[in-house]
């Protein structure tokens, strides 16, 4: 460069300005990861894990293959930063054919690959730029510490804003693939402004050139991109409402020739109905008609995960006021929209342990009906937070619970594990199996401070005959008890969560999970 003090070729306002940005599109980068493929993969601890190893990994090795390049290339600061915007920008093109390959490796090693795949080409550019932005700012040997300091301190303060931004305004606002398309034109043309700072004063004018050659190419594969992300629709399947939450893709998706239409968030499926006449198609809910004769006179409920609503409908049939508690604000829009679900108590938008401690009882009968699907919410499923909702009971109310898994004869770690941390709690328990003689089931435990009978004559004898057929024992001491502090639900249903997704992308279709 001439030997010229770095601080004369670069302004630091503009080093400190293009470290701040490129630090927030990491972080963005970072938390979008797991939006674009929680849809195929779920959103579990498995998912989040692979997310944040493998922006570890590229991080490390930008920092690493930076400082080479620093140290032995002119100021191609541009370059990288043009790169790293490519990158991200053909990251939601890219998403399908990745997601599809890596499907037959299964739920840990699969996410971890295309995770690697999708991500750490961009992510590694991005952490080159630090150690580029170290050599460029430091004058002299004596003041290295000072400018490293500075440098890291200011992207990381750009982190912290990315994610504050993302999070909090963004994210609710622009889809995922929205938001990667803008960050990668974004930094295609951060890219080219430092070129013209380099060009400046390195005096050549043909250091715009890569930078600009791959903003060009970057908006010629915009309109490519952006359609490769718009719904597929066939006589097969057609899908109705489609919403990208903070939670996850929730979608109403009708198969018409089978007369079904399907509430899916991600690949879960959360409700389902007939489209002629909008009946219940899951036949654990099926329970929720039995249990008012259970425990006469009830006249109050909570329904924790309000799905398509159906629970609520036949509960008002019972003449019971149904409190419903929702995490997802697209799923109740779905259910009032597609389901005909009308709320009969109190509606509430919220996260279940948060929401669950404003909560005033006594409740006859509260619902825990959020582990269908790939992925357990497990901080709902510990001692303390059954402990919260058995403080919401009335005295001979009852807590009803929906878990999948498989039975395995009655040996399952994760079904042993429900058990026994229910019996920490509450003193009686009875556990149903939905569709009795198939192994992966659904389970209701029903858990009560008093002894319910069922063999009861207020019991109407098909009722009692419909519970005595799916009556079963589960021996406890499989399993371990769930807390805040040690659950390891997520390790036990590893088997079900994987075979639960590949159940619902084989039915569906993988285009309908892949965005």
């Amino acid at each position: 460069m001439n030997n010229p003090s770095s601080s004369t070729i670069f302004d630091k306002a503009w080093l400190y300005c293009t470290v701040f940005l490129t630090g927030a599109a990491v972080m963005v980068i970072e938390l979008l990861g797991t939006r674009l493929i929680a849809p195929f993969y779920g959103a579990s601890l498995y998912v989040w894990t692979s997310l944040i190893a493998v922006t570890l990994i590229a991080l490390a090795l930008g920092y690493y293959l930076g400082g080479i390049w620093a140290d032995r290339a002119r100021s191609r600061l541009s370059l990288i930063i043009a790169t790293a915007g490519l990158l991200t920008l053909i990251i939601p093109w890219l998403a399908g054919p990745v997601l599809l390959a890596t499907d037959p490796l299964g739920l840990r090693l699969g996410s971890f690959i295309s995770t690697l795949i999708l991500f750490s080409p961009s992510l590694i550019m991005l952490g080159m730029v630090g150690p580029f932005a170290v050599k460029l700012s430091t004058s002299a040997l004596s003041n290295v510490g000072a400018s490293t300091g500075s440098i890291y301190a200011v992207s990381t303060v750009g982190s912290v804003i990315g994610t504050l931004f993302l999070g909090f305004y963004l994210f609710p606002l622009i889809g995922s693939r929205e938001i990667f398309v803008g960050l990668g034109i974004a930094l295609l043309i951060l890219a080219v402004a430092v070129a013209w700072i380099e060009r400046k004063y390195l005096k050549s004018s043909t250091v715009m050139v890569p930078a600009t050659l791959l903003l060009v190419i970057g908006f010629g594969l915009y309109p490519q991109i952006v359609s490769s992300g718009q719904a597929e629709f066939s006589d097969t399947f057609q899908t109705r409402f489609e919403r990208e939450s903070l939670y996850g893709w929730v979608r109403v998706i009708d198969k018409p020739k089978e007369n079904i239409r399907l509430l899916t968030s991600d690949a879960s499926t959360i409700g389902a109905a007939s489209i002629s006449h909008g009946e219940n198609l899951l036949t654990y809910q099926k329970i929720v008609g039995q249990i008012p004769f259970l425990v006469p006179n009830m006249e109050k409920a909570l329904l924790i995960g309000q799905g398509a609503g159906h629970m609520v409908m036949t509960l008002n049939k019972a003449e019971i006021v149904t409190d419903t508690l929702e995490i997802d604000p697209a799923v109740a829009d779905a259910a009032n929209e597609y389901f005909g679900f009308m709320p009969t108590g109190r509606r509430i938008i919220g996260d279940a342990r948060y929401e669950i401690r404003q909560l005033k009882g006594p409740y006859d009968l509260i619902i825990l009906d959020v582990f269908t699907g790939g992925t357990e919410p497990t901080h709902l499923l510990t001692v303390e937070a059954l402990a919260q909702l058995h403080g919401l009971l009335a005295k001979h109310g009852i807590l009803a619970l929906n878990f999948v898994s498989f039975l395995d004869n009655g040996k399952n770690a994760a079904l042993a594990s429900v058990s026994k941390t229910l019996a920490q709690v509450f003193p009686h328990q009875h556990v149903f199996i939905s569709d009795p003689g198939a192994d992966f089931n659904d389970f209701i435990f029903l858990a009560t401070n008093h002894v319910i009978h069922l063999d009861d004559d207020s019991i109407p004898i098909s009722n009692r005959a419909w519970l005595e057929q799916r009556l079963l024992n589960i021996d406890p001491t499989y399993g371990t008890i769930l807390t805040d502090n040690l659950s390891n639900l997520e390790l036990l249903q590893i088997r079900k969560s994987e075979h639960y997704r590949r159940m619902i992308v084989d039915s569906i279709g993988t285009n309908h999970f892949i965005r």
